[in-house]
């Protein structure tokens, strides 16, 4: 309703000065979007919402070009985060072989990340024609796509030496000359539950094993609550195969151009424009739903 009145103010045959109108309209307009901030607001309503947001992203069935679409994902939630004001950086990856990563890890910091994003955890699927196949053939590949929330100073998980291990390796990304001369990124390993995390990205060692340490207090705290709740959209199963009939979200680019999100029902055509990280309409449409 309230679009409505502004548009009909707006028009033409309004009937109104051209200086009140142009009050009117910014009053409006303020007010509508203090109304929509609201309702996003009330959205969020998990104790761990307002926290910053680790995002994993790792290639499943499709070889290379699930490696591509890793890092397709890693650029659409990067894009989506820069405009929208949160700062992001990577926190590992592991290349893959012919492109893209095989897995990567961002770090998307700021107030409400992990509430935005938390309903991202899942298998999404991709359908194109492949820039690696010589014969132009259609490709399906999938990647699977995990949120922790970053809130280790609201956690009372405690990690004792002897449950970890620790391993040191040169790094691979940025973060100065020093890192091709030393083993400055660092590898630990939850020994009860499997669980590994690594962090290259800090200039030292100790602020890798830091950083590191604080990715797996997330990762433990996300399967305690996992295993306390009941809602499967809160808890992500780590079975989940990342292959055919297990995706939440499928983007396909041929024969037809398509985002469809099973679970919410959202559609959109313009695959291009989500790619870009135009996710925001998608993002609140889960959020109402689930």
């Amino acid at each position: 309703m309230l679009k409505e009145l502004i548009d009909i103010i707006d028009g033409e045959d309004a009937g109104i000065d051209d200086d009140i109108k142009k009050d009117w309209l910014s009053d409006f307009k303020d007010f509508f979007d203090k109304l929509e901030k609201f309702k996003i607001t009330t959205l969020f309503t998990g104790s761990d919402d307002e926290s910053s947001a680790f995002v994993d992203i790792n290639a499943g069935a499709g070889g290379t070009e699930a490696c591509d679409w890793v890092s397709m994902l890693a650029r659409m939630y990067s894009k989506w985060a820069t405009e929208n004001n949160f700062i992001t950086s990577i926190v590992s990856s592991q290349n893959g072989e012919v492109a893209g990563y095989r897995s990567i890890t961002l770090e998307i910091k700021g107030g409400f990340a992990f509430g935005w994003l938390k309903f991202e955890s899942g298998v999404h699927r991709l359908v194109r024609i492949s820039p690696f196949d010589s014969k132009s053939k259609r490709h399906t590949s999938f990647a699977g796509v995990k949120i922790y929330a970053d809130n280790d100073k609201n956690t009372d998980i405690t990690i004792l030496a002897k449950d970890i291990k620790i391993d040191t390796f040169r790094s691979s990304g940025a973060g100065g000359q020093s890192v091709q001369k030393t083993n400055s990124a660092v590898r630990i390993t939850h020994l009860s539950t499997n669980i590994v995390v690594q962090c290259q990205n800090e200039r030292s060692q100790i602020q890798n094993k830091e950083f590191a340490m604080k990715m797996l207090k997330a990762k433990l705290y996300d399967l305690e609550t996992s295993k306390k709740s009941a809602d499967k959209h809160t808890a992500f199963t780590e079975e989940s195969e990342n292959e055919w009939g297990s995706q939440i979200r499928s983007y396909i680019l041929q024969p037809y151009q398509l985002v469809k999100d099973y679970r919410s029902n959202f559609e959109s055509s313009n695959t291009t424009a989500i790619l870009d990280g135009n996710i925001t309409e998608l993002l609140i449409k889960n959020l109402e739903v689930l």
